[in-house]
């Protein structure tokens, strides 16, 4: 990747549904190149596709949380496998193997405080091969729209 790719990636990063006309006019890049270093970055799996980003809160998913837990070996179960199951719980964004005094991160957004419980007392504290957790709630969340590259 030259810096041409990565003017490209940024931009499409912010605008990914504008047309390729629109990419090259805005980054002063032959509308030719553009598209050719587009295919290119998602033939090398650079791009891995387009996608929508919802507004959880106009969705009804209030509730942002980072649940810390602890893995236990002596569940009968490894931690990659224990990630991928709690990646399928409702209301699980996603699942980090993580360093430290913790083994996992996991994300969950739901519509309340009470559906996140759900998910800790009924769901993951009642797993094999989870020693404990702790709960994060999100009081806000103040993103980067910049792609750091």
């Amino acid at each position: 990747m030259d810096s041409k790719d990565r003017e490209i990636l940024k931009y499409l990063f912010i605008n990914g549904r504008d047309k390729v006309s629109d990419i090259s006019r805005e980054l002063n890049i032959p509308r030719i190149t553009v598209h050719e270093r587009i295919e290119r970055m998602k033939k090398d799996d650079i791009i891995r596709g387009f996608s929508a980003i919802p507004n959880y809160h106009l969705l009804g998913y209030d509730v942002t949380a980072f649940i810390l837990a602890s893995f236990d070996p002596k569940g009968g179960i490894s931690q990659r496998q224990l990630a991928s199951d709690i990646s399928k719980i409702q209301g699980v964004a996603e699942v980090h193997i993580i360093a430290g005094e913790w083994d996992m991160l996991i994300k969950a957004r739901v519509k309340s405080t009470r559906d996140l419980g759900k998910i800790v007392l009924e769901k993951l504290r009642e797993m094999d091969g989870i020693a404990r957790t702790a709960t994060l709630n999100v009081f806000e969340s103040i993103e980067n729209q910049e792609l750091i590259l």
